[in-house]
């Protein structure tokens, strides 16, 4: 799960200022999680049709298209920063290849890593890619550092989808926290969607299906624009299942957590 603290902008023309947290700490940037807010903020009549959000890298938009759930994002600009890296995986003993890309957060996406992507295999798939990111930590292995501080925190393995009809491949996402993303990820998707650019599998306005391990799919296309670096456009749907009133009793001494 990944939280979305919604705070009042430092940028003047966003609407809204967004912190994303998981488990372990905050995040640059989260798709699903501004799909999620758009959502919300709808459900609780607090938005327009396209608001402008403040994330700690950089300014997004999201379109709430008409009834509330369906919501399209515009994410920072991204870039393939270097494609087919080698990296030896020492507790899987062999070298898998990786294109590390930035698009709110660096991913390690990987194709070669020889497993199904499908739920049955969600066991085996959280403990390759948490070797994977071991053997990133370990290597030193980091992004230009005026990205989140260069750190290499998303693991990304790709399969083909369930169908052709459905999506255009299926993903399993490491999240940091020791944790696998439900949704087709959406800076995950725009990590892919600009190596696609980048080596041409992909033009403008293209859609690109994405499909999450557990099934659910985002579309995606992008905007090309600075030399190299590429707007990603996703488009996903969020449902509000919770409207919630949190109470702190002054007598319980957990009230603040554990």
């Amino acid at each position: 799960m990944v939280g979305a603290c919604v705070v009042e902008p430092l940028d003047t023309s966003c609407d809204v200022g967004i912190i994303f947290f998981n488990n372990v700490g905050y995040l640059g940037m989260c798709g699903h999680g501004t799909i999620g807010l758009g959502a919300s903020l709808a459900w609780l009549g607090r938005v327009k049709p396209v608001i402008r959000i403040e994330t700690t890298v950089g300014v997004v938009s999201a379109t709430i298209h008409e009834g509330g759930r369906r919501v399209t994002l515009e994410n920072v600009p991204s870039f393939l920063q270097q494609s087919a890296m080698p990296l030896f995986v020492p507790e899987l003993g062999r070298t898998v290849h990786g294109d590390l890309a930035w698009a709110g957060n660096w991913f390690f996406l990987i194709s070669d890593h020889g497993l199904s992507v499908e739920p049955a295999q969600i066991p085996a798939l959280l403990q390759a890619s948490l070797a994977i990111q071991k053997a990133i930590d370990d290597s030193g292995l980091k992004g230009p550092a005026e990205y989140n501080a260069g750190r290499i925190d998303h693991i990304e393995l790709f399969g083909p989808p369930t169908s052709t009809e459905v999506a255009d491949s299926r993903s399993f996402v490491l999240c940091p926290g020791a944790q696998y993303d439900r949704s087709p990820c959406g800076t995950g998707t725009s990590a892919k969607v600009a190596c696609l650019a980048a080596s041409g599998k992909l033009l403008p306005g293209k859609i690109w299906r994405q499909q999450s391990v557990i099934g659910s799919v985002f579309e995606a296309s992008f905007k090309a624009t600075s030399a190299g670096k590429i707007t990603p456009i996703i488009t996903g749907t969020a449902y509000v299942n919770g409207d919630l009133r949190v109470v702190c009793e002054d007598a319980d001494e957990f009230k603040h957590g554990i």
